[in-house]
């Protein structure tokens, strides 16, 4: 991509309602652009972003056995209302509307109830199971604040996979690959180190659930880490009985502020029974599905990575979810050598299926230089008179700042 056809430009300073630094980062970079309150359009480089994110995801769900779907964001009510969950009552954070005729309808926060409404004319006996079925879908909650930026919105991506298993054992099984196919997601993303197993309440079906908090002080949460263990308490669950059956030593805890970036819960028969999904075992009994749901949101992810490695000039993305691996910035000079160079060098970087972004843009070299430090590239690499006077590129790795001189060669093989 060619900077000077990117419709998007840089900007000094983000919107003043704008408080958490992953929106204004994100926002300054030309990455989003804030609709409303909770609401953000991503923009070509934000959605090169996302989609490496995504991509990431979907590698380990399909590691697992997931089979990726696309359910409607329109819901029909009354498979809410079998398991009470359509009532604002209960569920205080739906957008709710009607059709012409005043056909009363939701906009989704969640798929479990007509994913398995969806299940229940597919699955009827024990040979159709276990089924792993997962999307990437929009979500809409209506949020009474939305403050966080891109982590915290009212319109949001979601990765939700669900789990339907003939039996607890089955379940349970399943639901340690999808543990470790987080670990693994998160890892890859660039934030394995900061993010930590954490346990916290499992409701009626379990002792526990498991979230994945990654340690910001932009952080909600406040959860408490055995650094040696590599896990983690939230704090709503921390008590001595916990800890015991944990073997942990509160001593040993070490409280921070967290991020939960994904979650894992174990749901029993909790939407199985209401909405009669059942199959016939290999007695001719009929049993209901045991049911897990696991969640990741794409976007809150990418807030997430921009909270952790953002610093006072910009973004400093990791490799693996960069909008480009090279960041290639042309200086406009007294000979056209320069400008022809870099040209050449583009393309052929290119061709070898290289991201590259060119700053071919006539401008100065300092404003180049923040720009390239705001968008976070992990390589800047720089042509000029000079460099092309000493036969050599130089090269600025974003997350630490160092400066290399190295040829073409060595800028292929990075």
């Amino acid at each position: 991509m060619r900077q000077s056809t990117l419709f998007t430009k840089t900007r000094k300073e983000a919107p003043k309602d704008e408080v958490s630094k992953n929106a204004q980062l994100l926002i300054r970079a030309g990455y989003v652009h804030k609709e409303m309150a909770g609401v953000y359009s991503f923009l070509p480089l934000g959605l090169r972003v996302l989609n490496k994110i995504v991509e990431i995801i979907r590698q380990e769900m399909n590691t697992i056995g997931g089979q990726e779907m696309f359910m409607t964001a329109l819901q029909d009510k009354t498979n809410w209302e079998k398991t009470n969950r359509w009532s604002d009552d209960v569920v205080d954070n739906w957008f709710k509307t009607k059709l012409k005729n005043d056909t009363e309808l939701g906009l989704s926060f969640t798929h479990e109830e007509p994913l398995t409404a969806l299940m229940s004319e597919y699955v009827k006996s024990y040979r159709d199971l276990p089924q792993y079925a997962y999307q990437f879908q929009t979500k809409f909650r209506n949020e009474a604040r939305a403050k966080s930026g891109i982590m915290r919105g009212r319109e949001f991506l979601m990765k939700d996979l669900y789990s339907f298993s003939k039996n607890t054992e089955e379940h349970d099984a399943f639901y340690e690959r999808a543990k470790q196919a987080y670990i693994n997601i998160f890892e890859r993303a660039g934030i394995g180190s900061k993010t930590f197993v954490t346990f916290a309440s499992g409701g009626s079906f379990s002792k526990f659930s498991h979230e994945f908090q990654a340690v910001t002080d932009a952080g909600e949460d406040l959860i408490y880490i055995d650094e040696e263990k590599k896990i983690a308490v939230n704090k709503e669950v921390l008590n001595d009985e916990v800890l015991k059956d944990l073997g942990i030593d509160r001593a040993k805890l070490v409280e921070k502020k967290a991020v939960e970036v994904g979650n894992i819960f174990s749901l029993g028969t909790k939407f199985s029974e209401p909405l009669g999904l059942v199959y016939q075992d290999e007695n001719g009994q009929t049993q209901p599905v045991v049911m897990g749901s696991y969640g990741i949101g794409p976007g809150r992810l990418m807030g997430t990575i921009v909270e952790i490695f953002g610093d006072e000039k910009g973004i400093a993305w990791p490799e693996s979810v960069a909008p480009f691996k090279i960041h290639l910035v042309y200086l406009p000079g007294k000979e056209l050598k320069a400008k022809e160079y870099a040209e050449r060098l583009y393309t052929e970087l290119t061709q070898k299926g290289i991201e590259v972004l060119f700053d071919d843009r006539d401008a100065r070299a300092g404003e180049k230089f923040a720009d390239s430090d705001l968008i976070g590239i992990p390589y800047r690499v720089v042509v000029s008179d000079k460099t092309l006077e000493s036969g050599k590129l130089e090269m600025k790795i974003r997350a630490t700042g160092e400066t290399k001189m190295l040829d073409e060669a060595a800028l292929s093989a990075l």
